[in-house]
Order: C-alpha cells, then structure tokens, then sequence
C-alpha cells in the first residue's frame, strides 16, 4: 500500500512539472523539434527509476509497470470513443494504413539485418530485426525458437531498447518531420501507429502539438493505424517477416562475416 502512495506520489509531481513546463518548440536549422509534456515524464522517470539512487526498487518498478498498462488500457479506450464516429474516413484510408507494413519490411529487415551483421550479431540479429519487437512479436519468437535462445535475446534487447528510447525517439523525430512541410499532417499520424501504445503516444503528442488545428485527427489516425499495424502486422510476421529474415540471414551471414566488427561474438 505505502509502495502505491509513493509510486502515485511521484506520477502526481512528474505530471504537475511537466505541464507546468508545457510544450517546447526550438528550431535546429532544417526544422523544429518539439518538446512536449510526456517527453518530460518518461526523462524524469527514467531518472528516479536509476538503480543507483535506491529511489524505487525493482518490486516498485515492475508495480508501476503493471499500473502503466491499466492506464493505457484507459487511453485506448478513449481511442476507441474517437474511432466510431469517423469509421469511414478511416475504411476511405484503408489501403494506406495497411501499406504502412511495407515500411516495417524495409526499414527492421531491408536495413536493420545488414547493419547488425556488420556490428557481429550472429543469430540474435533474426530476432531483433524481424520487426519492431513488441509484445506480439516477443511471443512470436518465443514460441518459434524458444525465450532464451539467441533469437529471443536479440528479440528481447530491441524490446527493452524500444521501451527505454521509442517513445522519446520517435517524438522527437516526428515533431521534426512535421516542422518540414513535407508530409501531410495524416501521413505522419499513420506513420506513428508502429504497434506500440507509448511510441504512438508520444509521436502522435508531438504532431499534435506541431500540428494543433489536426489534434483530433492525429489522434484518429494514429490509433487506427496503430490497431492495423498490431493486428496485421502480427500475421505478416508469422508468415512473411520471420522466415524471410531467417533465410536472409542464412544467405548474408557468411558474406558479412568478413567485414564484421564482432569478429566470432555471438552465437552462430
């Protein structure tokens, strides 16, 4: 009980400065990156969550863990409410969301495969390549080779990555993206649904703020494409991503065990 008051203590503080702070838009030449009251949560939590300064244990961090999934569970469903009302637009965009995977082709296996051979991941680069690396596709790699062989720890180490960095990287780069002008306000909104709820939180926040006359359709889209990407996407990784990276890796990893910069690490 006294662990909750302190866990509910702290999200209280976090969120009073945060707001108090507000959003934060600087240019950097190119662009402007914006800065906006979630971002600020998760670096301050990230801070007292730091081992050494004995703020939270671990039995506190995995509470506040199984809390953050409640939480989310209400921000979906406030999702959801906005989803009914605007199914249409939504089925009129349909082809586009679903094309969306493409891009998870290209970037996690067309891109990601090649560099992580180079750094010298041997068979823990199927696992963290083949996709994103959510809770779906942790299950995926668990059921196929098991969670502690080296597939399900490179799975499991892009998970882990992607859980502590996503959410702040991607808003970031959405909140430059959008400053260019080159992509309409939707396009990005569709872009941030990659089938994780803080990621697309945190990028959908900060197109928002870049783009405040679309809040409410960035919103939209972003949690439908979110919806699609989690649901699709999970067959197209059972069916497509997976034994395609594996074979790709089967036929790329001798030509790339030259050029390594692991030299023999890893497991083979």
């Amino acid at each position: 009980m006294t662990s909750n008051v302190k866990l509910h203590l702290l999200v209280l503080i976090f969120v009073v400065i945060a707001e108090w702070i507000g959003a934060v838009q600087f240019n950097v030449g190119v662009g402007t990156i914006a800065l906006f009251p979630m971002l600020y949560v998760l670096v301050m939590g990230g801070i007292v969550s730091f081992p050494k300064l004995k703020i939270l244990n671990e039995k506190q961090m995995k509470r506040a863990a199984t809390i953050l999934g409640i939480s989310f569970m209400l921000f979906v469903s406030k999702l959801g409410t906005m989803l009914g009302p605007s199914l249409p637009e939504i089925f009129e965009a349909g082809l586009s969301l679903a094309f969306q995977e493409v891009g998870h082709i290209i970037g996690t296996i067309v891109l990601g495969l090649p560099i992580a051979l180079l750094i010298g991941m041997k068979r823990e680069a199927i696992g963290a390549t083949f996709s994103i690396d959510r809770e779906p596709n942790l299950a995926i790699i668990a059921e196929k080779y098991g969670a502690d062989s080296p597939e399900g720890r490179g799975a499991l180490g892009v998970y882990v990555c992607g859980t502590v960095f996503g959410a702040v990287y991607l808003a970031l780069l959405a909140g430059f993206l959008g400053s260019l002008g080159i992509l309409h306000p939707i396009s990005l909104a569709m872009g941030a649904g990659v089938g994780s709820g803080s990621m697309m939180a945190a990028a959908s926040g900060a197109l928002a703020v870049t783009f405040p006359d679309y809040a409410d359709d960035i919103a939209l889209f972003a949690a439908a494409a979110n919806l699609l990407t989690t649901l699709l996407g999970t067959y197209i990784c059972v069916f497509f991503s997976l034994p395609v990276t594996a074979k790709l890796y089967e036929w790329l990893e001798p030509k790339f065990r030259r050029f390594s910069l692991g030299g023999k690490g890893g497991t083979e």
